[in-house]
């Protein structure tokens, strides 16, 4: 239990500081700024992004973000490159700084990477000379982004072992629960804001500051307040729940294509059942984004650690379906197409991790598009916020023959096609003109779905060969005759 705060304790007024100018940061900054009045800046090392933030253009697409970042910009929200500036003037400082899988040593492929966060617990240590900002003698560290548990007790280790004498520091932990694509929806009205931090006098002040900031806009029963550790457990934990709902749905997509059944008959049908729910039952070609097979494989190597090695292959397990799903999605349509796609042309709409964001971290489509450019098929993808220079980077790996075209229209892509190919569900991709696809594209015109947007029945009326994933077969061109 966290002692109570004295009441007479007053809202925090100083200033804030974000390091780290990315997905989390931006935007969380931008509403603070937006609902608080407050003054902050967001820091990062990276001029080129920090001159979009202050473009016209900005590095991330996100519904309503701009609107929010033009309301505050220039006026109480502020990005610079000036990080030792930036965190002297500020009592508040957010981390939202990269936790990349480790990718050498031990951990390898599953544990994080925390080298960006102790770089910037020493640039804080640094910037924190006599005079600085404080807040009541201390200065308030605040985890953003998902971390492993116990990194806040070795960001206070670097940050105590560096900082002037007679500063102290208090870390607190304040996962974020954004869904990118509805990230400005989410930070307006949260279902909770979780603040972690120490049982201390000095912690639990530091804990009521940051929820005064949260106040001004979020109702004080959804502010929860815990132990640091439990909020940075917490936050692994509600991702690898998602993530295993995903991986649970796609699995049996597989079965009810071996079986005759709907998965959406399925879906419905158990997520009536206010014990399960109906979120996250939507079947498709696999989860993506930097955060669900990251933060997974960062809590099997937590169990591993632990002893725990029954703990971690169950969850372990989520990532391997979550693979399974999309290499068989590739089978799929090459076993569709007669078992070779040499050389034709095959229409990808849709290359984001999912709809209404730019971001391809981990995205299906990377796998996917993988799958047929080694089969040799001519790839040409479109996506309405995907910058071409971003595809072609992800596809560098498997486009050695220059087979991969990537065009800013969706008819143009389709056009003299073999097969159309749903990964990302933007809604413009259901209002296509399909009439007009079907009559540009090679015959038989194949469209495999791999979100199940599409009105499957006026598909075929048109003439489409269509399969949708964890749907009965509705053509088989091994039994052609008989399907007359």
């Amino acid at each position: 239990r966290m002692p109570a705060v004295e009441d007479s304790q007053p809202p925090y007024t100083g200033k804030i500081c974000c390091i780290g100018a990315g997905y989390v940061g931006g935007p969380t900054m931008a509403m603070v700024a937006l609902k608080t009045g407050l003054t902050v800046t967001v820091v990062d090392l990276n001029k080129q992004r920090i001159d979009a933030w202050n473009s016209d253009k900005l590095p991330i697409y996100e519904p309503g973000l701009e609107e929010v970042v033009k309301q505050t910009r220039g006026k109480n929200l502020f990005f610079s490159t000036d990080v030792e500036g930036a965190v002297r003037d500020a009592a508040i400082i957010f981390v939202s700084v990269n936790t990349p899988t480790k990718e050498y040593g031990f951990g390898k492929g599953r544990a994080a990477d925390l080298t960006y966060w102790e770089g910037a617990a020493r640039s804080i240590s640094k910037a924190t000379v006599p005079g600085s900002a404080l807040f009541h003698g201390f200065k308030i560290v605040v985890e953003k982004s998902t971390v492993p548990v116990s990194t806040a007790d070795a960001m206070t280790c670097v940050l105590q072992e560096n900082c002037p004498a007679g500063v102290n520091f208090q870390v607190l932990s304040n996962p974020e629960f954004l869904a990118e694509g509805t990230a400005i929806a989410d930070l307006t009205e949260p279902d909770r804001v979780l603040i972690g931090g120490s049982a201390s006098k000095e912690g639990v002040m530091a804990i009521e500051a940051l929820a005064s900031v949260y106040a001004h806009w979020v109702p004080r029963e959804r502010i929860v307040k815990s132990n640091v550790w439990s909020a940075e457990l917490s936050k692994l934990v509600a991702n690898a729940f998602l993530a295993q709902r995903i991986s649970s749905v796609n699995a049996l997509s597989e079965l009810c294509e071996a079986t005759g059944a709907d998965i959406d008959h399925v879906a419905s049908a158990i997520g009536s059942d206010p014990g399960i729910g109906s979120k996250f039952l939507k079947c498709g070609p696999g989860f993506g984004g930097s955060c669900f097979q990251k933060d997974i494989l960062n809590l099997v190597y937590l169990c591993q650690s632990a002893g725990l090695n029954d703990v971690a292959e169950y969850w372990l397990q989520v990532i391997r379906m979550n693979d399974h799903q999309k290499r068989r999605f590739g089978k799929l349509i090459v076993d569709t197409m007669f078992n070779t796609i040499n050389d034709k042309k095959i229409a990808v709409l849709g290359f984001a991790f999912k709809a209404d964001t730019g971001d391809t971290r981990e995205s299906p489509a990377i796998d996917i598009c993988g799958t047929m450019l080694n089969e040799n098929a001519k790839v040409t993808v479109f996506d309405p916020e995907v910058t071409e220079d971003q595809i072609r980077r992800d596809l560098a790996s498997f486009d050695k023959s220059n087979r991969l075209t990537v065009v800013r229209d969706a008819y143009e892509a389709c056009n003299e096609a073999h097969a159309v190919v749903i990964i990302t569900e933007w809604k413009q991709f259901r209002d296509l003109d399909y009439r007009r696809i079907f009559d540009s594209m090679c015959k038989p015109a194949f469209i495999f779905d791999g979100r199940n947007i599409l009105d499957h029945d006026q598909l075929q009326s048109i003439g489409f060969r269509i399969q949708g994933l964890g749907k009965p077969k509705t053509w088989n061109w091994r039994f052609f005759s008989s399907n007359q």
